[in-house]
């Protein structure tokens, strides 16, 4: 018998040599030896598909989406014959095992690998050692196969990737040049990191703004796989980085996390120092911020890890670093491709284990907060529960009418109010954890010095009231509303009016322009048909929209589209003034808005608010290179948009005056973040930095080795104050008397001693988050948002920036609101 299975073995054996022998490789099928060239993404894809037919019982590709310029987003399943045949049970069996999915898990002994390449477009190298990974795992690493399913996402940012190659391949000499100065190690600007909207998808896991990310999560969070790894690259003169992380590591990563990434860097370090390759581990890339493609599937209770080579786009084909040392892509891909390898190896020897400590993850008894409960505007609750179902995170209707815990608004313990749009997320469900992540009111932090921010509290990010309880608050399930209350025909009337209080209402504002009505808004409050109506609200009348054919049914259209319900008013007498055609109710004009871009312009902040106006608001904006500003007729546009952005050498005397002319005769320049230091201290401006306090001199005897962790005394990194708001000021319309804002930067300014400071810091006190000591001296009174008259047009001034990573919802309508309301004194015919 014994014999018989040996026999047995060495036939199968065989069988899967000579079947692999069919797998072309990936230099036969691209027609040059990988590395020696870019490849395209739709090459990619080709190979893959290639071998998925060659291979199709072990291989399995699978479309999971589609990025914003229609290249195709594509895992592909690797594992044995046996595993590929009952992929779908391997699957739900993971899920049983994490409490996601209802029964026992069947001794689960499978380990699922997730490997995500190049989330970074120009961090190149790492596609294409998905394409010798994928070979090697089919040819040489059979066996451990067996009790693995490796996942492999060849190419997560397909547009980024393809502007980066195709920008190199038309630009790269041949052969390559190694000198640093060349061309061809310079990429303009936007560069290929990002992706199609420039955002940085390492940074969007939790927030899913992205096609990409929202794509990628809905296949991720069906499978919860127990390794995940991001490969990336880092400067030119960098060796090569692997797991352990760095502090500081988030305090719900489990025991068995931190010591299996130890366990896994041992195993790469084998195989580096058998080739004599350099490396590090444990330093700069930490575990705390939670949208990274290794913290995410970390507190989703994977194993979550960077690798980080040597290279970046700077690198090309081949490039001499600081070292003197001629640093190629077949050298950096052969890093990747070893580190991936040895990480499913480990996956294979400790299946059974991580299945095991897989389980244990979802054990959320012992967290400190079992509820969070949260009111507010039913807009900015609904964007929430948008969030939280991307990531299958449970939510309930709260049935109590108050709550009691700590208090985000007021930082202690307190009670919150109630009602029938209030929710409560708790954190006794499978993901409870990452729940405490998303929505602890300030994470613990070991160290000062971290990767990232430090702060992105969901109650604060939305803009909510919120409590956060040690017991669990009543509740009971959502019940899905299966047949709507059907909308309702508006009836003819003397004019509808539109609440103002969240990005839903502006985006149907934007419709209603773009349809070509004329809108008015109310800078009072106004009562009309027994009904008070705050300051911002719309109100659309039939007397201003005769010229619009079929102007009631075309509402009804918008409005339906937007599920939006509009109040009427039977008169343009108000019962509690202003009336309708007070000066204090003004025309909305149609506006024509600009921004900056290119050279000079923070390619994220731009991208931020080109993706806000294209794919949220769906109103037009036109982008002007800095370099053509000199020479733009600024006539053509009512607004001007400045990203943060570094643009001294643009703004010359002659280009300032020139801008300064534009305002005065009417245009509105809104310059964020970085952009405000264009005008701060300048001639005509009031915008001043503001004076660093004194502080008690020291000599300079800090340590060399101590410079870096003493310098964060002076940062900000990601935290959120307390500000006051002048809620009469119509670029605060929607909002109440105190914003949070999420301040990334120590730079701070004065309230402005003419114009109107709309927003300002009065408590030093961080509510979330990492600031300073010294840093946070400097912030009482600082400014937020402001307004400056010049002539008859505005300056805007937003300090923070009230789009960042598109998550920090309850910003947003500061933006808008200064588009469509700030200093309207003249309708545009």
């Amino acid at each position: 018998m014994q014999r018989l299975l040996l026999s047995v073995t060495f036939i199968l054996g065989i069988s899967i040599s000579l079947y692999s022998q069919n797998i072309p490789s990936p230099n036969d099928f691209l027609g040059y030896d990988i590395g020696t060239q870019f490849s395209r993404h739709s090459q990619v894809v080709d190979y893959f598909e290639a071998v998925a037919k060659a291979l199709p019982n072990q291989v399995k590709m699978e479309k999971y989406g589609q990025t914003y310029e229609r290249r195709p987003l594509y895992i592909t399943y690797i594992s044995s014959e046996e595993n590929i045949r009952n992929l779908n049970a391997i699957r739900e069996n993971n899920l049983k095992n994490a409490g996601l999915r209802n029964g026992a898990s069947d001794n689960p002994e499978v380990a699922v690998v997730w490997l995500s390449y190049n989330v970074h477009g120009n961090e190149a190298s790492s596609t294409e050692a998905s394409m010798l990974t994928l070979y090697k795992l089919l040819t040489e690493k059979q066996d451990w196969l067996k009790n693995t399913v490796v996942i492999i996402d060849p190419c997560v940012n397909p547009d980024g990737r393809d502007r980066y190659v195709n920008w190199f391949n038309e630009t790269a000499s041949q052969p390559y040049d190694i000198d640093q100065q060349a061309s061809e190690h310079n990429e303009p600007w936007p560069g290929g990191r990002p992706n199609h909207y420039l955002f940085d998808l390492n940074r969007d896991w939790a927030w899913g703004s992205q096609t990409e990310s929202a794509s990628r999560l809905k296949v991720y969070n069906k499978w919860m796989p127990h390794i995940h790894v991001d490969f990336h690259e880092q400067g030119i003169n960098e060796p090569y980085y692997f797991a352990p992380a760095a502090e500081p590591f988030h305090e719900i990563i489990s025991d068995f996390q931190r010591d299996f990434q130890t366990e896994i860097g041992k195993n790469h370090a084998k195989y580096f120092d058998a080739e004599g390759w350099l490396f590090f581990t444990r330093e700069r890339f930490d575990l705390f911020y939670p949208s990274y493609g290794d913290t995410y599937p970390t507190y989703m209770g994977a194993i979550g890890m960077t690798y980080e080579q040597g290279g970046h786009g700077r690198a090309g084909l081949g490039i001499l670093n600081d070292e003197g040392h001629v640093l190629t892509l077949v050298e950096r891909l052969t890093h990747h491709t070893t580190s991936g390898l040895s990480t499913v190896e480990m996956a294979s020897k400790n299946a059974k284990r991580l299945n095991t400590e897989f389980s244990k993850f979802f054990d959320n008894s012992g967290l400190k907060y079992k509820s969070y409960a949260l009111s507010g505007n039913p807009d900015n609750i609904g964007s929430l529960t948008n969030l939280l179902l991307k990531h299958h995170i449970q939510y309930e209707k709260v049935t109590t009418n108050k709550a009691s815990g700590y208090n985000y608004t007021t930082g202690q313990q307190g009670n919150i109010n109630l009602d029938e749009n209030s929710i409560v997320v708790h954190t006794d469900q499978p993901k409870g954890k990452m729940v405490k992540v998303l929505f602890e009111p300030n994470a613990k932090l070991t160290d000062s010095l971290t990767y990232d921010i430090t702060a992105w509290s969901m109650p604060y990010a939305f803009g909510l009231d919120a409590v956060a309880s040690t017991s669990k608050i009543p509740s009971k399930p959502v019940k899905l509303i299966k047949n709507r209350k059907p909308y309702q025909p508006l009836s003819d009337a003397y004019g509808y009016v539109s609440d103002w209080n969240s990005m839903k209402d502006a985006k149907f504002l934007a419709s209603v322009l773009k349809a070509d009505f004329r809108v008015r808004f109310t800078e009072k409050p106004f009562t009309s048909n027994g009904k008070d109506f705050k300051r911002g609200a719309l109100i659309i009348t039939k007397g201003d929209n005769l010229k619009l054919k079929n102007m009631r049914s075309t509402l009804d259209t918008i409005a339906k589209a937007h599920d939006k319900k509009l109040e009427t008013i039977n008169s343009g007498f108000s019962e509690n003034k202003p009336d309708i055609g007070s000066p204090d109710i003004k025309l909305i004009n149609k506006q024509k808005i600009a921004m900056l871009s290119g050279k000079g312009t923070s390619s994220l902040n731009y991208g931020a608010i080109w993706h806000f106006f294209e794919q949220q608001l769906k109103y037009p904006v036109t982008s002007l290179n800095t370099e053509n500003l000199s020479r733009t007729n600024l006539d053509k546009y009512n607004i001007l948009i400045m990203p943060s952005g570094d643009y001294g050498s643009l703004l010359n005397e002659d280009t300032m005056n020139t801008l300064k002319d534009w305002v005065r005769s009417g245009g509105k320049v809104i310059a964020i973040d970085a952009a405000l230091r264009s005008f701060a201290g300048k001639d005509d401006f009031s915008l001043k930095y503001k004076k660093t306090k004194n502080t008690e001199e020291t000599e300079n005897l800090t340590a060399y080795g101590d410079r870096e962790r003493e310098n964060a005394n002076n940062l900000i990194t990601g935290a959120i104050f307390k500000s006051k708001i002048d809620a009469t000021h119509p670029m605060a319309f929607g909002y109440g008397d105190d914003y949070f804002t999420l301040k990334i930067g120590s730079s701070t300014y004065d309230i402005l001693n003419r114009g109107y400071n709309v927003g300002y810091i009065t408590e030093t006190n961080v509510f979330s988050g990492f600031a300073g000591q010294n840093a946070l001296k400097n912030l009482e009174k600082n400014l937020v948002f402001g307004e400056e008259r010049m002539g008859n047009g505005s300056f805007i001034y937003m300090v923070d920036n009230p789009l960042f990573r598109s998550f920090w919802e309850n910003g947003k309508l500061f933006l808008v609101n200064s588009i469509f309301f700030v200093n309207n004194n003249a309708f545009e015919l």
